[in-house]
């Protein structure tokens, strides 16, 4: 009985599995680092706003940033957006006897990397007193961010609640 002959493709077959696994394996460290990498700013922006530290989260934060809210104005953009934001923001809590907000960072639903651009869905908890009653609500922060010589910086964002 004659030994069955493989074809070139049959014997570069098994080599491309090999390749494309190792491929696999080897890249998941590094979409863990983008996305690790991506996520620091929205991180800090966050902490800074949770601790009322507007430069922490103002720091996040591209120059030229541009912001959507659900209280008028509505829109924040420019240089300084963030500070404007939370100007507002104290402003509107005072009024309407809200205080003590806390955000917390949920998984994120989507981080996509596309060279120096990222692109962000994360759900998010959140908690304020309102007239002295606890509210707990949920919702997405979308997020599309910049990267340059400092790193990664937010230039946009939206709460939207779920």
């Amino acid at each position: 009985m004659m030994p069955l002959q493989r074809t070139k493709e049959q014997n570069t077959m098994p080599k491309l599995v090999i390749a494309l696994a190792i491929a696999v394996v080897g890249a998941r460290p590094v979409f863990a680092s983008q996305e690790t990498d991506v996520m620091a700013p929205v991180r800090q922006f966050v902490c800074g706003f949770n601790k009322n530290d507007i430069k922490m989260a103002q720091a996040a934060c591209a120059d030229q940033t541009f912001i959507i809210d659900d209280f008028p104005p509505h829109e924040w953009r420019g240089s300084g957006a963030t500070s404007k934001w939370f100007r507002d923001l104290t402003r509107m809590g005072k009024k309407n006897g809200m205080s003590d907000s806390f955000v917390t960072l949920l998984k994120p639903r989507q981080v996509d990397v596309t060279g120096t651009h990222a692109y962000v869905v994360v759900p998010i908890n959140l908690r304020y007193n309102d007239k002295g009653q606890l509210v707990k609500r949920t919702g997405l922060m979308t997020l599309a961010l910049h990267k340059g010589v400092d790193g990664w910086r937010i230039a946009a964002w939206a709460w939207t609640w779920g």
